[in-house]
């Protein structure tokens, strides 16, 4: 896990443990001896990807750092039901205090892992690329990125800082789809960042493709305008653009897309939409 995951998830996971534990865990505390000690695993209850076993291992050493906590599923990994993913041990209080916050973060990233990955296999073989966007859990941007990488999805832009991506709102403020690429690529160029363009139609795209922008935001378009869209990108005179499609895009309808030639297809529902992976801690006998 790198020390940028472990930088973000840790305050999230203090947070999380204070929220839950408050000034004591009441249950364990009136029904399990103070010095009673065991194990537990954390098992898989379906078919998923695994990502955040190591933010889930911290938990539980945030929570007692007595606790002895091992990785069995690193991140990337296809598990399935009754594979174990972390095993810890020692102080059962403090086991269980910790359960559900390395719980849900387990079961949060494994499930936008799963789901990025259920893209990923819809378009293989197309030479199109599933992309992230910036519909995330607030404070959770990092590590839902990170979980799309691990299901083997393409992040794109972290934030507003680190890539121009001028779109609808922009095009009416700047006065027009040249206008805004024209005021941004300078400064775009001079700091190094890329400059993308949203389109909705081919007057816009037509207006895009002469400005050289890097790329193009192919929005909410049919799959008969994608084509048509993609065709004319690819006949305009270098430089051409890559070509992003995006806006409703859904498992049953992504491999139509792909197949369409955009190079990447940004998908919310990959962080927005993801469901929790199916699991359960249990405390085994020694």
């Amino acid at each position: 896990m790198s020390e940028e995951i472990v930088r973000v998830a840790d305050p999230l996971i203090r947070r999380e443990l204070e929220e839950d534990i408050g000034d004591g865990d009441r249950t364990s505390e009136w029904t399990i001896p103070a010095a009673l000690v065991g194990e537990a695993r954390i098992l898989a209850k379906e078919h998923g990807v695994v990502c955040g076993a190591g933010v889930a291992a911290r938990a539980f050493t945030i929570a007692d750092e007595n606790l002895e906590v091992a990785v069995q599923a690193s991140d990337g990994t296809r598990v399935g039901p009754g594979e174990t993913l972390v095993w810890v041990s020692g102080s059962l209080r403090s086991i269980l205090a910790a359960e559900r916050t390395a719980l849900n973060f387990l079961a949060r990233l494994s499930g936008v892992a799963t789901l990025t990955a259920r893209y990923v296999e819809a378009v293989a073989g197309t030479g199109c690329r599933v992309a992230d966007t910036r519909k995330t859990t607030p404070g959770w941007r990092t590590l839902e990125k990170y979980a799309v990488a691990a299901g083997g999805g393409m992040n794109h832009r972290r934030g507003l800082y680190d890539m121009v991506l001028i779109k609808e709102n922009h095009i009416r403020a700047a006065g027009g789809v040249a206008a805004a690429i024209e005021a941004a690529q300078p400064n775009a160029r001079r700091e190094g960042l890329e400059v993308e363009v949203e389109v909705t139609n081919e007057a816009e795209l037509e207006e895009a493709v002469r400005c050289a922008p890097d790329r193009v935001m192919l929005d909410n378009m049919s799959v008969a305008e994608l084509r048509a869209a993609v065709a004319m990108i690819r006949n305009a005179p270098a430089p051409r653009p890559r070509i992003e499609a995006s806006g409703g895009v859904t498992l049953d309808s992504v491999r139509d897309i792909a197949r369409t030639g955009v190079d990447y297809i940004s998908v919310g529902a990959l962080t927005h939409s993801a469901p929790a992976l199916d699991l359960s801690l249990l405390v085994t006998d020694r």
